[in-house]
């Protein structure tokens, strides 16, 4: 994953392709602007850990939504030359920090902090909805 070209494909596949003719436009309109919200999201996430991780960024980030292809937390340790424990240490902040960034992107378009939840729910739902 070099850039971030390749992070919209990989949250798009995260979540799906998008079934346009099961969609309302303001459903796709709404779906699309979930995945650009995610992407930039880790678009921040990889400028920040990126230069701090020793290359481990690419491997890391396929465990943001739990165990990427059924990969086993002591082969990508092993990989990495690094202990299952000190990896599931990575992925626990790697994962705080995308939380983080994601608060603080949606913060950036409620009007106050109690809205942030709500419109993060609703992020997810505009994903998952059908």
């Amino acid at each position: 994953m070099n850039g971030t070209g390749h992070i919209g494909t990989e949250i798009e596949t995260w979540y799906g392709p998008e079934a346009v003719e099961h969609r309302t436009p303001e459903s796709l309109f709404e779906r699309r602007w979930a995945l650009s919200v995610l992407e930039q999201v880790m678009t921040k996430l990889r400028l920040e850990l990126a230069p701090k991780g020793k290359g481990h960024f690419d491997r890391l980030v396929g465990f943001l939504q739990g165990d990427p292809m059924g990969v086993r937390y002591e082969a990508v340790a092993g990989e990495m030359g690094v202990s299952a424990g000190a990896l599931r240490t990575m992925v626990h902040r790697m994962r705080r920090k995308y939380r983080d960034l994601l608060r603080a992107e949606i913060a950036e378009t409620v009007s106050t902090p109690e809205e942030i939840d709500e419109e993060i729910r609703f992020l997810f739902s505009s994903l998952s909805a059908r």
